[in-house]
């Protein structure tokens, strides 16, 4: 055989040899296949239904003549298998569990800023807040949204990547294959609950929020994983995606808590129930971040000196007692803290000026979706 002809056919074999199935370009379908999605997931939704009973408990401590009941919040975290509790970063779940008889304590009375921090709280416009004027309620609730939820979500990524992957990550992270972008159960059959709802609120539906990444994000790992190992740069960059956007919406979250507590404390003459809100927010803004401490470093851009740098801005130093009253009580001196944290929060995440002044605004709300 002619030489030249014996390499132009091993030519072409070896070209034909390459084009396998897998080198093919993935095929990304318009939407998320959710067929499977409550028997792959069903442990993750037993997870985040436990997390949501306790945090309903904990809510009806806002009623004055409701006492909370310490046993019952402890039966709540480690009940199940697994249980809240086992699932906590061992750092969140000692807090947690110094907390419970905290806030059990405050419950059942009344309080007022300018008291404290004596006593044990109490009920302020019908929000429950310790001695020091901190909402333990968002401390536990929000602050398992990173010590729980994003902490389970990490093992997911770490771990075995399937095609139950996605369903997992998804139920974990609140939301649900019709990724509704509202926690608004009024209008969607399948509303989104925990990180998902507030990463809603932070998406303004134009295609390039946090939240319509992250389901963008869960479609590429599903296609990914369905179709084979030869996908695994796609599926890699999908759960990239996931953990990029997930952190940033619970910083942007931060952000608007924050934002909304200062603009209503600097207004003037807030009433009692402004003041209230507006440390119910704060309080929320501390737990979003607080629970985030002691995460894997590889699965988060903040690290826990910059989170302790921003709790001390924020009068709730991780490890001392919080001074958050004082955001009442001289909130002229105080307040310009809390805007230094957002600044600073800014800088970590690379927001711009644009995004930040957007985060201030419930999207959800504001769009009726």
């Amino acid at each position: 055989m002619n030489q030249n002809i014996f390499l132009a056919i091993l030519f072409v074999s070896l070209g034909l040899a390459g084009c396998k199935l897998g080198t093919d370009p993935l095929a990304i379908p318009d939407e998320y296949d959710g067929s499977s999605f409550a028997v792959n997931a069903a442990t993750e939704l037993e997870v985040v239904n436990q997390l949501g009973q306790m945090a309903t408990y904990l809510e009806e401590g806002r009623d004055p003549g409701f006492p909370l009941s310490s046993t019952t919040l402890t039966i709540d975290f480690n009940n199940g298998s697994p249980s809240l509790s086992s699932l906590s970063s061992t750092y969140y779940r000692g807090l947690i569990e110094q907390w419970i008889p905290e806030v059990s304590a405050a419950s059942g009375k009344t309080y007022s800023f300018e008291d404290a921090p004596n006593g044990d709280g109490g009920v302020i416009e019908g929000y429950l807040f310790d001695e020091n004027g901190l909402e333990l309620q968002q401390m536990i609730e929000k602050g398992m949204y990173g010590a729980v939820l994003y902490r389970y979500a990490i093992s997911l990524m770490r771990g075995t990547i399937d095609v139950t992957t996605s369903d997992r990550l998804i139920a974990i992270f609140g939301a649900h294959p019709d990724f509704a972008n509202s926690g608004n159960a009024d209008l969607h059959n399948n509303p989104d609950r925990f990180m998902a709802k507030y990463a809603a609120r932070r998406d303004p539906a134009d295609g390039t929020g946090f939240y319509t990444r992250m389901q963008d994000a869960f479609i590429l790992l599903q296609a990914a994983t369905q179709a084979g190992a030869d996908y695994q740069p796609e599926m890699q960059e999908a759960l990239e995606a996931i953990q990029e956007n997930w952190e940033k919406a619970n910083a942007a979250t931060v952000i608007n808590y924050l934002s909304s507590a200062i603009s209503t404390l600097s207004s003037s003459s807030p009433s009692d129930e402004d003041i209230a809100g507006a440390i119910h927010s704060y309080s929320e803004g501390v737990g979003f971040l607080h629970g985030w401490r002691t995460l894997n470093d590889d699965y988060r851009l903040i690290t826990d000196d910059q989170i302790d740098d921003l709790l001390v801005m924020m009068n709730a130093p991780a490890g001392e007692t919080p001074t958050s009253y004082l955001l009442v009580t001289n909130s002229f001196s105080e307040l310009p803290d809390l805007q230094a944290a957002i600044d600073e929060i800014q800088d970590i995440y690379g927001f711009t000026d644009a995004e930040v002044a957007g985060f201030a605004i419930n999207q959800v709300s504001t769009q009726g979706r």
